[in-house]
């Protein structure tokens, strides 16, 4: 299977090794409640997943089929399955949570970003939607959250999870025509309450750098403008990225780190997730560079010395090249894209706005948890784990 979630290691090591970890604060997440899954997703199904494992997949034969799982879908089974959503979910939801109560202003989940996943069902290697989950986490406090994807593949789970309201607006830049999901035409713009809401860039082969952002700085610029949400969603899937395994677009590290920053530069707090990313080497580059660059943090092309450095053969260097091929996109297809959606979007009535309401509690109380995970050994006696730095204290 072409998802591998070792790539995660390999970020994590670069994000350690660079001191990167030093700049922010770091937390466990906790695992996420079947009961936190089901705000969004169907009891069943959940309970399937719980259930699921490699060593019984004959009992849940006519389950798998329903919820597009295992053997002969994309959606593998594998062991650890319900612990991997988890802590994925649990870690999106914390970030929520932080934002919510103001103790942060950027919150970094490279684990998640799984956009796929239905209500009641498994796709592309999705099994629960983070996103969903963190967004209506977020809708507890502010009045609009904007939920923008710059993954190659199109953000269809959340898109249809939220297709009806105008509380959240989705904004994807995706290859669209004979790929995977097969959604997200310009002309899906949402429906009833929701319709001008979601917003959807289809592309073709091939974009660059200078092409990506001539299209999405003038359309992010212009939902800020009209939208004004309160909070903001990033999803940073990396087989956008040039030389992936499964993507098509030519964008190189600098191309794909610039949306970054140009969602950061508004100020609004922001959850970045991870997301696509099939050359797991790039997928590491990419979001140790995108760490830097949340935290302001110039870092080497040298790729520092880690467990993991023989990947990186054979530059050693964090920054890709672009390769020698065609941009699909032409300059009337791409100006053609960009004039439709700004179109849809200046025929919006401004930024829609809630009745005043007791603010829900959060699903999860940050001071319960502190209580429980606070019991824990001092600095001196904690044991370190071989995949993490400490500063020594002498």
């Amino acid at each position: 299977h072409p998802m591998k979630p070792h790539r995660l290691k390999l970020a994590h090591h670069l994000i350690l090794s660079y001191g990167l970890y030093r700049q922010m604060e770091c937390y466990r997440p906790h695992p996420a409640s079947m009961g936190e899954m089901t705000q969004f997703h169907s009891d069943d199904y959940v309970q399937f997943l719980a259930r699921i494992s490699p060593d019984h997949l004959r009992t849940y034969h006519g389950q798998m089929q329903r919820f597009n799982a295992g053997e002969g879908t994309d959606c593998p089974v594998f062991d650890g399955l319900f612990e991997f959503t988890q802590l994925y979910t649990g870690a999106s939801l914390d970030g929520a949570m932080q934002l919510n109560s103001q103790q942060a202003d950027i919150c970094i989940n490279w684990s998640g970003g799984l956009h796929h996943a239905k209500k009641s069902e498994a796709s592309g290697f999705c099994y629960i939607n983070d996103i969903v989950l963190a967004i209506l986490e977020l809708l507890k406090v502010h009045a609009r959250v904007l939920y923008v994807d710059i993954d190659v593949h199109h953000g269809d789970g959340v898109e249809e999870a939220f297709y009806c309201t105008d509380r959240v607006m989705t904004f994807s830049l995706h290859k669209y025509g004979d790929f995977f999901p097969g959604t997200g035409h310009s002309s899906d713009i949402g429906a009833k309450e929701g319709t001008g809401f979601s917003v959807n860039a289809p592309l073709n082969s091939g974009m660059t750098d200078a092409t990506y952002q001539e299209l999405f700085k003038p359309i992010m610029q212009k939902i800020m403008d009209v939208y004004q949400p309160g909070a903001v969603v990033l999803q940073c899937g990396a087989d956008s990225l040039t030389g992936d395994r499964l993507g098509c677009f030519n964008l190189t590290l600098h191309g794909h780190a610039e949306c970054v920053k140009f969602v950061k530069s508004f100020g609004v707090p922001t959850l970045v997730l991870g997301g696509g990313g099939y050359t797991i080497r790039n997928v590491a580059r990419c979001w140790a560079y995108e760490t830097s660059v949340l935290l302001d943090q110039p870092i080497s092309n040298d790729i520092p010395f880690n467990d993991y450095y023989e990947y990186y053969s054979p530059d050693y260097e964090l920054h890709l090249q672009p390769e020698p091929k065609d941009n699909v996109n032409t300059n009337a297809s791409l100006a053609a894209v960009r004039t439709e959606i700004l179109t849809q979007l200046q025929d919006l009535q401004g930024a829609p706005s809630v009745q005043m309401q007791q603010v829900p509690p959060p699903a999860f109380s940050v001071k319960d948890r502190e209580q429980d995970i606070d019991v824990r050994p001092s600095a001196q006696d904690r044991k370190e784990h071989e995949a993490e730095f400490y500063d020594k204290v002498d």
